[in-house]
């Protein structure tokens, strides 16, 4: 779609199964927003507020996500795989099953995040704070976690 959406005001919205692939989203407020199903393939969420925010099963991978709040955000069953997840907030964050397989999730914060069974294969979490995350039967092989704080992390 490659629509420009640049700070725009979308809490609340219901865009599920929407194609966005492409749109810029940067700085855009999506609180509480359902993207469940949507396709933002390559969109640009940098800044973006999407606190709270259902993205189950959408397809983020190649996303720039820099710095966005995804804190309490459901992103179960989603495509994150090569999204930019530089020092995101995804606190409290539902991860589950969710791929972020080469993902850049350098200084990103997931305290208390739930990736049960995410694939973080090749991820690059260096210097994240993963403080009582839950990666019980996370696949992290080949994933960077130099730095990382990871206090009271769930691993079963």
């Amino acid at each position: 779609s490659g629509a420009n959406l640049l700070d725009a005001n979308l809490s609340d919205a219901n865009l599920s199964d929407a194609n966005l692939s492409g749109a810029d989203l940067y700085g855009a407020n999506l609180n509480n927003a359902n993207l469940s199903g949507a396709d933002l393939y390559g969109a640009e969420l940098s800044g973006a507020n999407l606190l709270d925010a259902n993205l189950s099963d959408a397809n983020l991978s190649d996303a720039s996500m820099i710095k966005a709040n995804l804190r309490g955000a459901n992103l179960s069953d989603a495509n994150l795989s090569d999204a930019n997840l530089v020092r995101a907030n995804l606190s409290w964050a539902n991860l589950n099953n969710a791929n972020l397989s080469d993902a850049n999730l350098s200084r990103a914060i997931l305290r208390g995040a739930i990736l049960r069974g995410a694939n973080l294969s090749k991820a690059n979490l260096s210097k994240a704070i993963l403080i009582k995350a839950n990666l019980s039967k996370a696949i992290l092989r080949g994933a960077n976690l130099n730095g990382a704080k990871m206090k009271g992390v769930i691993n079963d």
